[in-house]
């Protein structure tokens, strides 16, 4: 087996001592007065002699592993992945690693991740929660491990978020799909109790009361993210099928919900937005490729990945700090789907 190459070694080969290469390996040569030459010198040597930090010593020296866990619903679904992407790469600049777990909107599986991420050391957790998820919240802050919640919350647990101001961004939707003349207006979402969920149903309500549209609870569809694809079609068959005539609009509470539903309102052959308008929250690269640009609501993914990861290694270094709420904007984003104002 080949000898592993340490510190020493290189300092050997450059004729230096192992603190100088130390300095410059770990990237604190202005710490240590270190000349730009001899860094050149250093660095060069470590590469030729294939030099691999020991990361589990340097660990357990520094108490950190420089590492952040990220746990999202669905690392596939495109708002998600985005987000992880940006996540990564603000993470990298600050000298940390991010590892990725999907909890597919199940407490059971994300509790698991957590403790999965909890043994690795990781310094911090980025967390968008899955429904019934609080308990694991408050077992992170009551062990005082570091973390962040991204989209969504839990009103009763103080402690840092990332989100959107999610009821104004839905009345906001709505109202605009109000001013097109549509007042038949369908809402599908899940079925899973999320605060941030229930903030855009409440948007979706408030826009129908400020315009004196009366609120109909037949027009409100629920699906499971288990049976997600089903419980859409059922749902929009319902109320499209044989003709359109119980509504004239939809707002998805969600891409994957809409995505979903642009594949029934296909079949149906309904054309958008003639018949039925169309709005979703989130944004998909399948909305481009629907006859009709679907309408929707931008979330800035490169800022909540941005002030996630700021926010997570302050907590690493000050875990005394006040609690942050940070509040991103969101910005409808109006196209063909959703028909023009009247």
């Amino acid at each position: 087996m080949q000898k592993k190459i340490s510190l020493k070694d290189v300092a050997i080969h450059v004729g230096v001592s192992t603190a100088l290469v130390s300095y410059v390996l770990n990237n604190k040569e202005k710490k240590g007065r270190v000349g730009a030459e001899m860094v050149k010198r250093i660095r060069k040597a470590a590469i030729e002699l294939n030099y691999k930090p020991n990361l589990i010593a340097q660990s357990l020296k520094s108490g950190k592993t420089n590492t952040i866990g990220l746990i999202v619903a669905d690392i596939s679904n495109p708002f998600f992945s985005n987000i992880a992407r940006i996540i990564e790469d603000e993470a990298k600049k600050l000298g940390y690693v991010v590892i990725f777990g999907s909890s597919d909107e199940s407490a059971e599986k994300s509790e698991d991740l957590i403790d999965v991420f909890l043994k690795r050391q990781v310094d911090a957790f980025i967390i968008a929660p899955a429904a019934n998820s609080g308990n694991q919240v408050k077992r992170l802050k009551e062990m005082n491990v570091p973390f962040v919640l991204i989209d969504r919350y839990f009103p009763d647990i103080k402690t840092d978020t990332v989100q959107i101001n999610n009821f104004q961004a839905a009345f906001e939707a709505v109202e605009h799909l109000i001013k097109t003349g549509r007042r038949k207006i369908a809402m599908v979402s899940y079925d899973l109790n999320l605060p941030h969920l229930e903030e855009r149903k409440n948007g979706y309500n408030e826009a129908h009361k400020v315009f004196n549209i009366p609120i109909k609870n037949n027009l409100f569809i629920k699906a499971s993210y288990q049976k997600l694809s089903n419980d859409v079609a059922d749902g929009l068959h319902k109320l499209l099928s044989p003709t359109p005539n119980k509504v004239d609009a939809v707002f998805f509470a969600t891409n994957s919900l809409a995505v979903e539903g642009l594949k029934k309102i296909n079949t149906l052959k309904i054309k958008v937005p003639d018949q039925v308008a169309i709005i979703s929250f989130d944004e998909s690269d399948a909305f481009d490729f629907f006859y009709s640009p679907v309408t929707y609501v931008r979330q800035s993914v490169a800022d909540i990945g941005k002030e996630a990861v700021e926010l997570a290694v302050s907590r690493i270094n000050d875990s005394t700090k006040p609690f942050i709420n940070i509040v991103v904007e969101a910005k409808l984003v109006i196209r063909e789907s959703a028909g023009k104002i009247a």
